[in-house]
This record gives C-alpha cells, sequence and structure tokens, in this order.
C-alpha cells in the first residue's frame, strides 16, 4: 500500500483524493457515471504523470488552489514523474512576470516547457535564467517564440518517433497511453480500412495503420468540430476510431449514427460528454458491447473511458 501522502491535499485543485488511502479506489468509484462496464477498471500509477499544468502569476508559479485562481507555490509534486520534479524548482525559481500557464512534458530525449502568457514577449531577465536552466531542458517557448532550444523533443508510439509541438496533447502517463493503444489495436485487428479522429500526433493511427483526421497534429488537417466526416466519407471504413477532447464528439457522432460504419472505438476522458454521444450512436442502431473505465488521473476525479459500440 502506498503510504506517502501527497502534502498539498485538499489545498491544489488537481487531486480530490488521497491515493495512500486504503479506501482510495472505493472512493473514487463513487464517481464513476451510471454506465453498464463490461470490465474491471483499470487502475493507473500514481507518481508517473509526464506532463504537468501549471500556472504564474503575480510572481508567483504553481498549482491553482482548489476552487480558486490563487497559486500555491510549487518545487516537487508527488503525482509526476521524477524528470519533471528534478526541473521543477528552476523553472519554478524564474523570475516570473505577467500571467499564464506552463505546460511542462517530459519527453523521450528531454523535458519540453512551453508557455502561454498575456504577455507576448519575454524580457531580457527572463531569458538569462532561461538560458542558465539545467541542459536535460531542451526547449524552452513563450507563446509562440522559443526562448531556447537545443535539441527536438520527440516522443514514441511503440517504434515510431514523432517530432513534439509545444503544446500538443498526450495521454499523462507512457503506462495508460500504451494500455489504451493496446485496447485499440485489439479492437480494430481485421479491419481493412480504419479511420482515426481527433488523432492527435498519432498514437492510434500508426499502430491501427489507420487514416487520421484533426485540426492539429500527424493526420489530414481538418477541424471535426466545425466539418465533421459526412456519412458518405465514413462509409469507406469499417471502424472508427474517436479520442475527442473534453467537449466530445456531438457532431461527428450525428454523422456516425447515420452511417453505415460496422465499429466505432470511443476514447473519452469526460464521462458527461461520452453518456451524449453514447445516447447519439444508441439511437442510430449502434450497441455499446465494451466499456472499461481508466484511472488515468490517479487523484483527481476524472475518469477515462473506453467504449466499443457495434451495428
Amino acid at each position: 500500500m502506498i503510504t506517502k501522502k501527497c502534502p498539498f491535499l485538499n489545498l491544489c485543485g488537481g487531486c480530490k483524493y488521497d491515493w495512500s488511502d486504503a479506501q482510495y479506489r472505493e472512493s473514487k468509484l463513487a464517481d464513476l457515471p451510471n454506465i453498464d462496464f463490461t470490465n474491471e477498471p483499470i487502475w493507473g500509477q500514481y507518481g508517473t504523470r509526464r506532463r504537468a499544468d501549471l500556472a504564474f502569476v503575480g510572481g508567483h508559479f504553481g498549482f491553482y488552489k482548489k476552487q480558486s485562481k490563487d497559486i500555491i507555490d510549487i518545487k516537487n509534486c508527488p503525482n509526476l514523474c521524477e524528470e519533471i520534479n528534478t526541473v521543477l524548482p528552476k523553472i519554478a525559481a524564474l523570475p516570473w512576470i505577467g500571467a499564464g500557464s506552463v505546460l511542462i512534458t517530459k519527453c523521450e530525449n528531454g523535458i519540453d516547457v512551453s508557455v502561454k502568457a498575456d504577455i507576448p514577449y519575454f524580457n531580457a531577465a527572463f531569458k538569462e535564467k532561461v538560458e542558465k536552466l539545467p541542459p536535460q531542458i531542451i526547449r524552452f517557448v513563450w507563446n509562440d517564440k522559443i526562448v531556447r532550444k537545443y535539441n527536438e523533443p520527440e516522443i514514441k508510439f511503440n517504434d515510431k518517433i514523432i517530432k513534439y509541438p509545444p503544446f500538443a496533447f498526450l495521454q499523462p502517463t507512457i503506462e495508460t497511453e500504451q494500455i489504451l493503444r493496446d485496447l485499440v489495436v485489439k479492437y480494430t485487428n481485421g479491419a481493412k480500412k480504419v479511420a482515426d479522429l481527433f488523432c492527435g500526433l498519432g498514437n492510434f493511427t500508426y499502430a491501427t495503420n489507420a487514416t487520421g483526421f484533426d485540426i492539429f497534429g500527424n493526420g489530414i488537417g481538418r477541424d471535426l468540430f466545425k466539418k465533421p466526416l459526412t456519412v458518405q466519407n465514413l462509409n469507406q471504413y469499417d471502424v472508427v476510431i474517436m479520442d475527442p477532447p473534453r467537449a466530445g464528439a456531438e457532431k461527428q457522432s450525428k454523422e456516425i449514427a447515420k452511417s453505415n460504419v460496422k465499429r466505432v472505438i470511443y476514447v473519452s476522458c469526460n464521462p458527461n460528454s461520452f453518456v451524449r454521444d453514447k445516447q447519439t450512436l444508441e439511437h442510430g442502431g449502434y450497441k455499446m458491447t465494451v466499456a472499461i473505465p481508466m484511472d488515468q488521473f490517479v487523484g483527481s476525479a476524472h475518469w477515462e473511458i473506453f467504449a466499443v459500440f457495434d451495428k
């Protein structure tokens, strides 16, 4: 049993539950939506997060306080991987000005830091401090400006090496990313033609030899919120994979519901939008045959859902 309790529990807005508590799993299960799950939950591991969304305002750097826009100064988070915690004190000590968000990502070849700030440009004092950061921070970006770059950050999906753009989406841990990819591969097995919608950098695309679609990433450039694939587009495919943002895939689900696609694999990080889209697919004649909850965001109230719909 984990005995290390997070010192920021009930202060930080990120975690709701104490993962060191013997009742952790029982408590978190209470946040599961009322869905007929076919499998037991998949439980993630604390201390393995490879990306951190932090913030800065008024010279303070860290996580937002619970139900507040105030900042808790953070130099170490026990839910993050060791590589990020090693450099976090140096990043926290930078002369932060203005306000904004900071995405810190562990890549295959080093750490990437991407800043979105209300001030367009960093000043000379900030740049000087960034240049003295540890060499394992291989890129530091302020809005669309590169402050420092030693190397191009890379990530890897199985054997496929991908350039990692600033601010790009990744699953929070390598372990859960692999589990989701293995599930997608399992349930696309035998399909001749696969579409990967909201494909991002291609976590599922390359593993399933799919055609990827997204406004951002390594697929065909298409904003599926504004211009979802039509029934005519969809009917070319045996299987459609969807891994949308928290808003879900409302318009795209309506098109899929009218299509002849035999199987839909839906990976969701928001049970509320998932339930809405699930109902749309079911009204179109699909039946949910697989539903698996995953504790991908350990400590938080959030659940990931993996589901398969067949027609």
